[in-house]
């Protein structure tokens, strides 16, 4: 990916993340899926909006890689430019092809690896993360976790309602979970509405019905911030004229095309209720009268060829409309693309007929907005965004559109007074540009951000924490990372340690400092305060099952996620019971990856016999033996030295930029391999066999003091490094 130049390097840089269905700059495929809906149209007219604004200087939204030949190969492209500077970068996550956003979620720490490595090519950090919808959310919260920059989510729609409106409609708990892991997605919602700086919704209605579902809701967190539309294609007729073709492709379906229209435009899923729509027409012999019913629902070739959920739909529609004996009075168009959008308002508008969402819920209702702006009065369901939508513009109905004759009187009414329908169709075009323009939502939101930013600059000017750097995480800039152990290898010479931790704090900027060892994450924190050490950017604690970044102790999902494999904790309690020489040590000494032992030297068993007892048991773990009389057993992936290598992979940067210091056995493998390694020289007999391998120096002198020779061998005094790192770092 090439690195753009940006003459606005002292502007906002908003990083914008949407991970699930298919995103490009032009032509949006809506309704292609179920995925693919206002969510993606309002995610790309946001980033190109704020790309345009004088404070942003750089946008960049991130979503996911897809190669799949039955899909356009713009999804294939790792980088598309808008006008006005945004782009959308699209990175890989999971498998190659198109999956649907319910089978996504194990993918997701991919995605967060992902954006560490763009955002090191990037050689700047953003200011701002905004993520949409709750998958993107949780890939926001991690990198804002990891990163130290404020998270602004939208949710776009939330779990705990959808749910709830499905339940009530009579499907049963046990199939709409397995369909959309309603659980997981909750779950993980919480965490978002607990973390994020700012939640965005579209209408106070979201804040008060829907977030307040939620045991994290916090309202003064939230900020309505109404979605705009692009006026400049969604607008009147005026003395324009309609277009023939696309006129001709509705028509086709229509014995008495000339009658008003009843237009309804939306994704075939269940929760968009257009059965209930049909029903509703099908059932009402006034409505076949006065008008013609046109559904948009997506884009097909065949029905057989869309996901299970989606062909459900589209077969009942149809069986609905042969149950009424609709034809002729029904169209359904197959292709209808993103351009001829503002065109088919325009026609239902000309035709004076009506817009219909008759949806079980809607957060807001994007399409309501574009309706409005064409001249076209609508029928929405009396929750969520419609209610404002109403309220601000005056130009339609509320009904209960879970109910079908009211959907059906609704459109009666509408259909009936000629003259209210003007004023509804005029009120609508006028009042879309006062409140609903992109104008007017990127200038509050670039408000509600600003203060966002300045109240956190107040902050960081007035904090003192012993911390190398505060805010943005260093992590992703630096280009090598010292990480010692602690015990007598980073304390143990008080003055020594001094002059370490002052050489690091000047080469903060460049050079990042992490600690690993075996202590918990409470007692390393407290044991570093006690000697004055600096709180490090990352903390590799419990013999490296655990990875957390200071200040604000962030654990690392990622690494959790990775570890837990082939991991049975109780059971390995169990077999190791059986062993002699062997006492489990305090509580506070066992974590969730971590079995701690004192052991016993002439009493337990060698290594390899305890190994072969769990083989037979088929459990797999590490043991790892130090100092004579302590045992950790750890998933087969956790260590220090896979600690490391799991960092290097994360944060982009190579082995060889790791400077790792130690002085025993539970050291050993965070010392070997790529990484330069410094053994002080009050190391443990443990680590004698790794004298004079390659890049592994023993130090002559003692604790702090060895790691500042150490630092000397490698050429680190004054970064005149040897050729060798020079070159590594050259590459970095």
């Amino acid at each position: 990916m090439v690195n753009q130049p940006n003459d606005r390097a002292s502007s906002i840089y908003i990083l914008m993340i949407s991970v699930h269905g298919l995103i490009r700059s032009h032509n949006m495929e809506l309704g292609r899926d179920a995925d693919t809906g206002g969510q993606t149209t309002y995610v790309v007219e946001l980033a190109k909006a704020l790309a345009k604004h004088h404070q942003v200087g750089k946008v960049d939204l991130l979503t996911r890689l897809i190669e799949e030949p039955l899909l356009s190969s713009e999804y294939l492209q790792t980088e598309e430019k808008f006008e006005g500077g945004a782009r959308i970068i699209r990175l890989p996550c999971g498998p190659k092809k198109y999956i649907r956003k319910e089978l996504l979620w194990p993918h997701l720490d991919q995605m967060v690896d992902k954006c560490l490595h763009f955002l090191r090519q990037q050689g700047r950090l953003p200011d701002l993360i905004h993520s949409h919808y709750a998958d993107a959310g949780y890939v926001g919260k991690q990198l804002s976790t990891l990163l130290g920059i404020h998270l602004v989510h939208t949710g776009h729609s939330l779990g705990r309602p959808k749910q709830s409106r499905l339940l009530a409609s009579g499907r049963k708990k046990g199939a709409i979970e397995r369909q959309f892991n309603f659980e997981h997605r909750i779950a993980v919602e919480e965490e978002i509405i607990q973390y994020a700086s700012m939640v965005v919704t579209s209408t106070r209605q979201e804040i008060d019905e829907q977030y307040a579902m939620y045991r994290n809701h916090a309202p003064q967190r939230c900020t309505v911030i109404p979605p705009g539309t692009d006026t400049s294609r969604f607008s009147p007729l005026g003395r324009k004229k309609i277009n023939p073709i696309l006129e001709a492709r509705i028509d086709r379906f229509l014995h008495q095309p000339n009658k008003p229209m009843i237009l309804s435009i939306s994704r075939p899923v269940l929760r968009k209720n257009l059965k209930g729509l049909v029903a509703a027409y099908g059932e009402n012999k006034q409505l076949q009268d006065k008008a013609n019913l046109v559904i948009l629902a997506g884009v097909r070739e065949d029905i057989r060829d869309l996901e299970e959920s989606q062909q459900t739909v589209m077969n009942d529609l149809l069986l609905d409309i042969d149950r009424y004996d609709l034809w002729g009075k029904v169209a359904i168009p197959k292709h209808v693309t993103q351009e001829d959008m503002p065109e088919l308002y325009r026609l239902a508008a000309h035709r004076q007929g009506i817009f219909v969402n008759p949806a079980m819920t809607e957060p807001f209702g994007l399409t309501l907005i574009e309706a409005a702006a064409s001249g076209l009065p609508f029928i929405a369901p009396d929750d969520g965004g419609p209610r404002d939508i109403i309220a601000n513009c005056h130009n339609g109905l509320l009904a209960n559109t879970l109910e079908s004759d009211d959907i059906a009187a609704a459109m009666n009414q509408m259909l009936s007074n000629k003259k209210q329908w003007r004023t509804w169709a005029k009120n609508g075009i006028l009042n879309v540009k006062r409140h609903y323009s992109w104008d007017a939502h990127v200038t509050k939101y670039m408000k509600e951000v600003s203060q966002l930013l300045h109240r956190d600059r107040k902050r960081m000017r007035r904090q003192h924490a012993m911390a190398f750097n505060i805010g943005k995480s260093p992590i992703p800039l630096v280009k090598m990372m010292l990480i010692s152990d602690i015990d007598n290898t980073l304390i143990g010479d008080k003055k020594k340690l001094e002059e370490l931790t002052n050489w690091l704090r000047q080469n903060s900027s460049t050079l990042g400092f992490g600690v690993a060892t075996g202590r918990s994450l409470e007692s390393a924190v407290s044991i570093l305060k006690k000697h004055r050490v600096p709180l490090p950017s990352i903390l590799i604690t419990s013999v490296g099952s655990e990875i957390n970044y200071g200040p604000e102790l962030f654990p690392d999902i990622g690494w959790a996620n990775h570890i837990r494999h082939l991991w049975r904790r109780d059971d390995l309690v169990k077999a190791m019971s059986s062993f002699p020489g062997l006492e489990l040590q305090a509580q506070e000494n066992q974590r969730e990856f971590k079995l701690s032992y004192i052991a016993t030297p002439d009493k337990m068993p060698p290594l390899e016999k305890m190994y072969r007892h769990l083989r037979k048991l088929k459990l797999h773990a590490q043991l790892i033996y130090s100092h004579n009389e302590f045992l950790d057993i750890l998933p087969i992936r956790a260590s220090k030295g896979h600690a490391i290598r799991y960092l290097a992979y994360k944060w982009g940067l190579p082995l060889q930029s790791f400077l790792v210091a130690g002085d025993s056995g539970n050291d050993s493998e965070m010392l070997v391999g790529d990484t330069l390694a410094v053994v002080v020289g009050n190391h443990s007999t443990e680590l004698e066999s790794l004298r004079g391998l390659e890049q592994i120096y023993f130090a002559q002198n003692h604790y702090a003091a060895g790691i500042l020779e150490g630092l000397d061998h490698y050429g680190f005094g004054g970064f005149d490094l040897p050729s060798k790192i020079k070159q590594v770092l050259d590459h970095v």
